[in-house]
């Protein structure tokens, strides 16, 4: 049997304040005075010098901010490239992408086209980038989409919704700290976090789980408990655990994968440009079916916090949509089989899709 050779980021830096060192651990990957470090920043943090401030530029050193209201296209990527090229001397020295699971990935996707031919969209799916990506870095500033982790970098392109998934994807480096996710606002928090209980749900109940897996996946689970469930934690205890939560639930996928609730939120993604966090928690609401347990006790934890769900996002839709999301979904298949098996045409209708969506 020949089993998966996956990479895992081979430096992580961990602890409240740790981002005070990123100068000091880039300084000696700087290829040359023309070879700049390119920041994308999550706009939120525009005017909160607090974060800013701590970032030393020097020579053609460049921080471009980026909003992330709207998930990741491939075509963002394309022009984030292009612009680079036309204004770096040389090949930048390396990407540093900071924010939630949008800027991850894409500091990602551009570490990796800046050393790849053609558009992003050619490399969405399993193991099609050729070359190396340049040096990356990912600092997160919410927790949850496990993105810092992960060998994946998930885009929306003119044709679907899917991954760069490969082997030169992973970060070179993180800096956890948790001070950065001070001022997520409460519903932003419960929705990302939420992703991370899903990826573990999704993992946990899967046919792929193997010790590897179940390992990370009930570390993720336990502490995901502890954040949204119980009240002994302080802030800084809960910042700090769901930021481990996060990449335990990453982890937890790496050697496995995700499910029902991740393949039908990337057709909501697809068609109706609805947020991955938010999306998975509309859909795993209406999985009782599939996930009984988690989804009873997810209904608990958004009880405690005091969260609504948005309602009728399919109240509208035409037959031609639903197929979109559908066929989206559908093309998902390792998430399909990792849920209900190899016979999984068999149970996951077109059909009963459509009747899934149809109720949010």
């Amino acid at each position: 049997m020949s089993y998966k050779n996956f990479p895992m980021v081979p430096r992580v830096i961990f602890g409240r304040g740790s981002f005070n060192q990123l100068n000091d651990i880039l300084a000696p990957k700087r290829l040359s005075i023309h070879a700049p470090f390119i920041y994308l920043i999550d706009d939120v943090f525009k005017n909160k010098s607090w974060l800013t401030s701590r970032i030393k530029l020097s020579y053609d050193d460049k921080i471009i901010y980026i909003s992330s209201k709207e998930e990741p296209k491939t075509s963002q990527v394309d022009a984030l490239v292009e612009d680079i090229i036309l204004e770096t001397k040389e090949r930048p020295s390396g990407i540093i992408g900071i924010g939630g699971g949008t800027l991850l990935d894409l500091a990602k996707a551009v570490a990796i086209m800046l050393t790849n031919k053609g558009e992003s969209k050619d490399y969405q799916g399993w193991d099609l980038v050729k070359n190396k990506a340049i040096y990356h870095v990912g600092i997160p500033t919410i927790s949850g989409t496990g993105s810092e982790v992960s060998r994946t970098t998930v885009l929306t392109g003119p044709e679907k919704k899917l991954g760069i998934n490969s082997d030169f994807t992973p970060f070179d480096q993180v800096i956890l700290d948790s001070e950065l996710t001070k001022d997520v606002p409460k519903q932003q928090w419960f929705y990302t976090g939420m992703d991370c209980y899903i990826h573990c749900i999704e993992s946990l109940n899967g046919t792929y789980l193997n010790t590897f897996s179940e390992t990370y996946g009930n570390m993720a689970l336990q502490l995901c408990k502890e954040i949204f469930l119980e009240d002994k934690l302080s802030k800084t205890e809960a910042q700090e655990k769901l930021m481990m939560a996060s990449w335990h639930g990453g982890m937890s996928i790496v050697y496995s994968q995700v499910g029902v609730a991740h393949a039908m939120s990337y057709g909501l993604s697809y068609l109706l440009g609805t947020k991955h966090g938010i999306g998975n928690c509309i859909v795993f609401n209406h999985l009782e079916a599939y996930y009984p347990e988690g989804v009873s006790l997810f209904k608990k934890m958004m009880h405690k916090h005091d969260i609504e769900l948005p309602k009728g996002l399919c109240a509208n839709l035409n037959d031609e949509q639903f197929d979109t999301m559908i066929n989206i979904a559908l093309s998902l298949e390792p998430l399909w089989e990792n849920a209900l098996g190899t016979h999984w045409q068999d149970i996951m209708t077109p059909e009963k899709l459509k009747a899934l969506y149809r109720k949010m």
